[in-house]
């Protein structure tokens, strides 16, 4: 999960290994995406999604 203004560049990017905390999981592989209009309710949903109900939302409706 992350947060990028780029896709078509980020995800060929961790691909490539310029992330050193993505590189050892490669390759990935977009599945889905969600776009906000302002970068701090694109933060705050990120956060939640990484909260132990927000793993549950995304497990079950998202997978």
């Amino acid at each position: 999960m992350g947060a990028t203004e780029d896709l078509k560049r980020r995800v060929p990017e961790h691909n490539a290994g310029k992330s050193a905390h993505t590189a050892k999981f490669k390759p990935w592989k977009l599945v889905w995406y969600c776009a906000f209009p302002d970068k701090l309710k694109a933060l705050a949903f990120e956060k939640y999604l990484k909260s132990h109900s927000g793993r549950a939302f995304s497990k079950k409706r998202l997978c």
